[in-house]
Parts: structure tokens; sequence; C-alpha cells
């Protein structure tokens, strides 16, 4: 085995040294912003003597939901079907086990960009038969211009604040060591409840007079970025 020689490079010691002191900060960030998207979920129920009557029943009310959410265009960004079940309910008297009827259920979700078709949307959708719907539940896009704001003032802070330390010492920062994102991106709940926010109409005929659309206010969104960065400065005489 040769010997390694003065040449070699040597690796950079994890801490400062009196040549290279370091100093460590961090740097944190908290905005709230409108929210960009606002996600309804949508139940359709069925029933039947039969499990081809109640498939048939299920079949043709998610139809109409999804054609009903369709001609609102642009305003929604995102549609798809969830889960799927047909179930069996048997007697509670009797020998055997003899089906009584036969219960359906899928679910739908839909995401909305425009804020001032939800209310007419959701009224609509819950006056429907067996439908129900609940939400709002608002949200941010993972790519969203609000994060990378947080997360630049972040930066912006932990800088500042090495500044400051450095100023205290009677130096300056000599060159970034080290940069660490550790901060979660949106600190509001993706899901939050909304207790008397949406109409939800239960799995039972639709009332007699239309209802009039919601007005629901969007929730604001709370953003939390934060930073560990590492810095080397000028030794400073002390």
């Amino acid at each position: 085995m040769t010997a390694p020689t003065g040449d070699a490079t040597q690796p950079a010691v994890p801490y400062g040294t009196p040549d290279a002191p370091r100093i460590a900060v961090r740097g944190e960030a908290r905005l709230e912003v409108d929210p960009e998207i606002a996600r309804i979920g949508i139940t359709v129920a069925a029933r039947g003597r039969d499990r081809r009557s109640a498939l048939d029943d299920l079949t043709r009310r998610n139809a109409g939901v999804l054609d009903l959410v369709k001609t609102y265009g642009d305003a929604v960004e995102r549609l798809e079907t969830g889960a799927f079940s047909i179930t069996p309910e048997l007697t509670k008297h009797g020998r055997g086990e003899r089906i009584r009827t036969y219960h359906g259920r899928v679910h739908v979700t839909a995401e909305l960009t425009d804020f001032t078709a939800l209310g007419e949307l959701t009224t609509r959708l819950a006056d429907l038969e067996l439908t129900r719907v609940d939400g709002p539940w608002w949200a941010l896009r993972p790519d969203s211009p609000a994060h990378r704001e947080a997360r630049k003032k972040a930066v912006r802070e932990a800088v500042q604040r090495a500044r400051e330390y450095a100023e205290a010492l009677g130096t300056t920062l000599s060159a970034l060591v080290e940069l660490a994102d550790i901060g979660a991106e949106n600190t509001t709940p993706p899901y939050p409840q909304a207790p008397g926010r949406m109409r939800s109409a239960a799995y039972g005929a639709a009332e007699d007079t239309a209802a009039a659309p919601l007005d629901l206010e969007p929730q604001r969104q709370r953003v939390h970025a934060q930073i560990n960065a590492r810095f080397t400065m000028v030794p400073p005489r002390l």
C-alpha cells in the first residue's frame, strides 16, 4: 500500500478553526396567503333489491354528477373518481344469509380554481338524488410561488442574522459553507374540517325548493420555511 503524500487532498473539517471560524444560524419565514385550489368530496349512493339495479342506478347518478361538474369548464382543474363499492345488506331475522338489498357507493373528488363557481356547484350537487358533498378543503399547489417566496425570505433572514453576529465580533462573513432546508412547506392542514361551512345533503330526497348558492369564504393558507446556514468568517481581532 502506498503511503499518502503531503499533496493529498484533506477532507474539510466539520467545525471552525482559529484561521477560519464558522458561524451557524437559522432563518425562518412565515407567510399567510390566499388559497389557490378548493377540493370538494362527492359521494354518490344507490340501493336496489338486486345487484344489477343498484349498479345501474349508481352508474346513472355518477354520470350525472360528472356531467354537472364538467359544465363548469376551466373552473374545475381536476376531476377524478375514487373508491367504488357494492355491498349486500342481509336480513336481520330468519335463517341463512338472505340478502335484503344492495347498497352502492362511489366517491368523486373535484378541484376548483374559480371560487366564484364553488358555492353554486356545491349547492347543485347537494340537491341531486342520494348525493352528499363534503368540504371545501383549501390548499396551495405544490409549485406555488408562495413556497418559493417563503424559502427566499428564510435565506435572507439567515444571511442577515449571520452578518449581524459577524458585525458584533468586528468582522465580516467570508463564505457560505452549508445551506440546509429543514422547514415544512405548507403548515395549513391539507384537509381541515370546515363545520357549518358546506351544505351537505344526506342520502335522502332533495328539497322541493332549490337552495340559494353558498357563499364560501376561502381559508387563508399558512406557509412556513426554515433553513440552517453555516458561514466562515474573517478571523476577528478580539
